[in-house]
């Protein structure tokens, strides 16, 4: 059984930018060390990943996505991808946040697993800053 205790080491590669609001964060928040603020994020990854796989049966949901426009491919691949959920994407709403981002906030309604599975599509492609996806079960 491995504990916390047990520590291994990697080394990662992120962009400038990144780093530096990570950091700022870490300054914010009081963290003594990147390697405790990485810990930190891994477990909340963790359990929002277990969360995920919790979203079972009838479900109403939203996913509210950040991305950049201007990533190469990024709108026909979203579009696409949305394509593909049709009876489960009951609505979306598209704001421009600046010239380069934009936000998207799509209403979904139906089984869970499908639910699921267009978040996880959305949030692996390059140039999608974030998606949160936030569902409640249907009580017929």
């Amino acid at each position: 059984m491995s504990h916390e205790s047990d520590l291994s080491r990697i080394g990662i590669s992120l962009p400038k930018n990144l780093l530096d609001k990570f950091d700022e964060i870490l300054e914010y928040r009081g963290y003594s060390s990147r390697s405790e603020g990485i810990r930190d994020a891994i477990r909340n990854y963790i359990t929002y990943y277990k969360w995920m796989s919790d979203v079972t049966g009838e479900r109403q949901g939203v996913i509210t996505m950040v991305y950049d426009h201007e990533h190469r491919g990024l709108l026909q691949v979203l579009t696409e991808i949305q394509h593909d959920y049709l009876d489960v994407i009951q609505s979306s709403l598209h704001s421009h946040v600046s010239h380069d981002k934009c936000v998207e906030i799509i209403l979904l309604r139906g089984d869970g697993k499908k639910i699921k599975d267009i978040a996880e599509r959305l949030m692996s492609q390059k140039g999608v800053e974030s998606v949160k996806l936030t569902t409640i079960p249907i009580e017929e």
